[in-house]
């Protein structure tokens, strides 16, 4: 027979575990992200920040529900591996990354872990993916596949249908960038358009580049979607200007850094969607058996202060189909 004080006490321990137990259930509901960009923090965050409104949207809040755990390449491409290595180790949940180099390093680094990929080119002909319908494997995410790359071409003409020579830098370490030469050169011959690749790997090949650029004398200036070459696209947006090319770039941050021309496919958006990836897989879907997404969001923004800089007239015709004009 339990007396009335034992009876209290019993009571008071069952409670307390229950509660320490209650205590502890967040805890184990906390899920961990990792984020693997090759950028450094100050030109990727805009990225990450995009990933972090996904997941609020679909009611992931971080130190609530889950936490990230981010790492910066700062550039320097070499060091993703190591990063990717990391992040595994921890380990984590997901691992979310950014760009075709990033995304490489993550699947090199695990065979189990679920990776979710933004912003990459053609990650079927990269070896990332078996096929867009069925990825394979433990990696999925949101990809350029293509028809972005003749656009691209198409709009410089329609801003001067006498252009006939076009220059486009290119990081031939970065898969993604490989393949994006490859099929914007597959349109030129229909637009009538010769392009002249060049090689970028660092800043030591500016003067190489631009030297080399200067004296061909094109009559506009593309680049590949590159977070090496994104990086540094001041000088590079210096250059068009100062020589008075036409230029078309991949990214909007290119344009709001004095460059002429972005189109192409919503880049906050793709991280924004790789989210959704990120929500089904928590929930306990399989990543190789989510198809892989293109953009379904497609953005031109032009700028006419450039424009004016560099005594061009745009097309009424396309100002009307800008997103965004920058006066």
């Amino acid at each position: 027979m339990i007396n009335r004080r034992a009876f209290i006490a019993r009571l008071t321990v069952g409670a307390l575990l229950a509660s320490r137990s209650a205590g502890a259930q967040p805890a184990r509901a906390m899920r961990r992200i990792g984020w693997l960009s090759p950028a450094s923090a100050a030109d990727g965050l805009p990225n990450l920040e995009a990933l972090r409104a996904g997941l609020r949207e679909l009611g992931y809040v971080e130190g609530r529900n889950i936490t990230i755990q981010a790492r910066w390449a700062d550039g320097r491409s070499e060091r993703l591996p190591q990063l990717a290595a990391e992040l595994v180790r921890l380990p984590v949940d997901v691992l979310c990354t950014a760009g075709s180099q990033a995304s490489g390093a993550a699947k090199h680094a695990t065979s189990t872990i679920p990776i979710v990929f933004a912003n990459v080119a053609f990650p079927d002909q990269t070896g990332l993916v078996a096929s867009y319908p069925r990825p394979g494997g433990n990696i999925t995410g949101v990809a350029f596949i293509g028809p972005e790359y003749g656009k691209r071409l198409e709009l410089l003409k329609e801003v001067s249908a006498r252009l006939s020579r076009v220059a486009l830098i290119y990081n031939p370490d970065n898969p993604g960038s490989v393949s994006a030469l490859q099929e914007t050169q597959r349109w030129t011959t229909a637009l009538g358009v010769r392009l002249e690749p060049h090689e970028f790997r660092g800043p030591q090949d500016f003067e190489r580049v631009f030297r080399t650029i200067a004296g061909k004398r094109p009559d506009a200036l593309m680049t590949t979607a590159d977070p090496l070459i994104a990086s540094y696209r001041t000088r590079i947006v210096d250059f068009a200007a100062k020589h008075r090319l036409l230029s078309m770039y991949p990214g909007r941050e290119f344009v709001d850094a004095g460059g002429l021309m972005f189109y192409g496919g919503s880049i906050p958006e793709m991280y924004r969607r790789a989210a959704v990836y990120v929500d089904k897989i928590l929930k306990g879907a399989k990543p190789g058996d989510l198809p892989v997404e293109q953009p379904i969001k497609f953005d031109m923004v032009i700028n006419l202060k450039t424009a004016k800089t560099l005594g061009l007239t745009i097309p009424k015709s396309l100002l009307l189909r800008a997103d965004q004009i920058i006066e």
